[in-house]
């Protein structure tokens, strides 16, 4: 499995990039997972639901399924935060992993960087970052500047970086 990053700060777009970035690859023919990290607590169960009474009971593991989908809910409970090596390693084979955070970790990352942000961009501090999806045509950067609306380009450029087979060809 190839990984690669979609990284920038709060409100710059990522998950909406993703958004229209999964199709594009989709669409060639790749099997795409995602991995997002969340920096709060979240649950995707709700209180009185009998999978919420399980884990509150103490479970370690949930898995609920149906026909459409399944999901594991794992508690971590005193363990600490897993690491992104070890979330991949839970995911079914695929092509390509999109990771939407996790700036920290070692994999080629796409910066999302919008000027009415107001932040500074990441790529100065990240070696990592290989490009840079944006709407200002004047930040200064070697690293090729794709337009942050144009989601084809990125796939594009993330299946020709990550030298990617289009499986429609």
């Amino acid at each position: 499995m190839k990984a690669f990053g979609i990284a920038g700060w709060s409100g710059s777009g990522k998950t909406t990039l993703l958004e229209k970035l999964i199709p594009q690859l989709t669409a060639r023919g790749l099997t795409v997972s995602v991995i997002k990290h969340a920096h709060h607590g979240f649950d995707i169960d709700r209180p009185g639901k009998d999978s919420y009474r399980h884990r509150e009971a103490g479970a370690h593991e949930v898995l609920l399924a149906c026909g459409e989908r399944w999901a594991l809910m794992h508690e971590r409970r005193a363990e600490a935060e897993p690491t992104l090596a070890e979330l991949l390693a839970r995911l079914a084979p695929c092509d390509l992993v999109l990771i939407e955070g996790f700036k920290q970790e070692p994999v080629p990352k796409l910066e999302v960087w919008r000027a009415a942000n107001g932040k500074p961009p990441l790529f100065a501090e990240r070696s990592d970052i290989v490009a840079v999806a944006t709407d200002a045509d004047d930040l200064p950067t070697a690293l090729p500047r794709l337009p942050i609306d144009d989601a084809a380009a990125i796939a594009q450029f993330v299946i020709d970086h990550l030298q990617l087979q289009d499986k429609t060809c």
